[in-house]
């Protein structure tokens, strides 16, 4: 991306979804976006890391829910596309899967239609994933999407970035109730620890909050699906060969991730 921002986009404001891009590192991304970012990456030398870490951990699951038979999947709060999207990952083991990005930020919206049309198969949506039931019954949803069959619902980076006053758990608990027995949930969300305060309010200055939470608040979020083991945690088993990062630090201090299935 180049400094000269879309129409309707303020490259003086962060962007969470473009600060992650650069995380990653990728080139979507402005000024104000870098700055902010190492800001954060100076209280929490690890966040590239961790970013790169939740871009494998997406792989793993997909690869996971593919060979568990799910062949439908949504992505909320997907960001800019990167390396090993969702539908790049699905369609190399099953070509025949359905996949639904979903994003509020239109610039987000703009690139991801770019690169990752393909009628028939995958769909960028265009809506604030807070919203479950707008989500659910867009007519574009329902022609791609078969919600009598699993789904898999993904949350890879985004709960950390919803604050407590948009009331996270009661939307997630609408996907859940929304989904056929048999499908899953799979999320990631940054734990709390001691340097969380300072992060907390540089992203003061962002397009989204952080807000980190301990590991018991985090497994609330699956409410009765059965965590898949190893439970809720960082060390999946679901690693290929290619997926050699290894944290250096306690990896609950970073975050946890999980999958979870809604009973039969």
């Amino acid at each position: 991306m180049t400094d000269q921002a879309p129409q309707g986009v303020d490259p003086r404001v962060p962007n969470a979804a473009r600060m992650y891009d650069y995380f990653l590192g990728g080139t979507d991304n402005f000024p104000a976006d870098r700055e902010l970012a190492d800001m954060v990456l100076n209280v929490l030398p690890k966040a590239r890391e961790g970013a790169q870490q939740n871009r494998l951990f997406l792989g793993r699951v997909v690869r996971y829910l593919v060979e568990q038979g799910i062949r439908q999947f949504i992505d909320l709060g997907s960001g800019l596309p990167a390396r090993e999207n969702v539908h790049e990952v699905a369609h190399r083991h099953a070509p025949e899967s359905k996949v639904v990005y979903v994003d509020n930020d239109p610039a987000v919206c703009a690139h991801g239609r770019a690169l990752l049309a393909d009628p028939g198969r995958v769909l960028m949506l265009e809506a604030d994933a807070r919203a479950p039931e707008r989500v659910l019954q867009d007519p574009r949803v329902r022609a791609l999407i078969d919600f009598d069959r699993p789904v898999a619902v993904l949350m890879l980076f985004f709960l950390h970035l919803i604050p407590d006053s948009d009331d996270p758990r009661d939307f997630v608990r609408d996907y859940r109730e929304a989904l056929a027995p048999g499908s899953f949930l799979a999320l990631t969300h940054i734990g709390a620890d001691e340097r969380a305060g300072r992060t907390i309010e540089l992203y003061r200055s962002a397009s989204a909050s952080f807000n980190p939470g301990p590991g018991a608040e985090v497994e609330s979020f699956f409410g009765d699906f059965e965590l898949i083991p190893p439970g809720l945690d960082t060390a999946w088993p679901f690693a290929g060969p290619e997926d050699t990062m290894v944290l250096e630090e306690d990896p609950a201090k970073m975050g946890y991730a999980g999958i979870g299935r809604k009973p039969w």
